[in-house]
């Protein structure tokens, strides 16, 4: 089968529409954290220009400023997306092109955000350090996000997959089985 944005793997006796909403649930759990990140960079941001420094800031840092808010924005304007569409089409029997099209816009969210992340770190790391320092260091954590965001992701998707274990059994089967090696003892 074809994997595309979204899709994961099928569960046992799980329905397409079971499939989509746990899907969705799943996309909608990892934009909630994502999307905390983004409100606080965001925020972070947008008190910058009223600090008093910010009228001395150079021409570069003001760049550089300008660019990350605008990638900020653009970040949490596609990883809002989702819930808008969702509320979109909503009852429409279209869930599983609501996960797709989610699934799209959360990796373009993130992408906008890491260019964010970068920028914000250059714009930091501007002030107390020598440019030449603060670009490196942001060089090296462009590096790192896409190492982390991206290259391991894909070489771990490329890769045969692992079997998961097997589940363990619930609490109550835990304690009665714990509770017949006691009898027996």
């Amino acid at each position: 089968m074809d994997k595309r944005a979204g899709d994961v793997d099928e569960r046992p006796g799980e329905s397409p529409a079971e499939r989509a909403d746990r899907n969705f649930a799943d996309i909608l759990q990892e934009l909630r954290v994502t999307q905390t990140g983004v409100q606080i960079l965001f925020a972070f941001l947008l008190t910058l220009v009223f600090q008093q420094r910010f009228t001395e800031l150079d021409r570069f840092a003001v760049i550089i400023y300008v660019v990350t808010v605008v990638f900020c924005v653009a970040s949490a304007i596609f990883l809002i997306a989702p819930v808008p569409l969702h509320r979109r089409m909503f009852a429409r029997g279209r869930k599983s092109e609501v996960v797709k099209v989610s699934a799209n816009q959360a990796k373009s969210g993130i992408s906008l955000l890491g260019v964010a992340i970068v920028g914000a770190t250059l714009l930091a790391l501007d002030v107390p350090l020598p440019r030449w320092v603060a670009v490196v260091i942001a060089g090296g954590i462009a590096v790192m996000l896409l190492t982390v965001w991206y290259v391991i992701p894909t070489r771990r998707v490329r890769r045969p997959a692992e079997p998961d274990p097997p589940p363990r059994p619930s609490t109550p089967e835990r304690v009665r089985s714990a509770r017949m090696v006691v009898k027996e003892f």
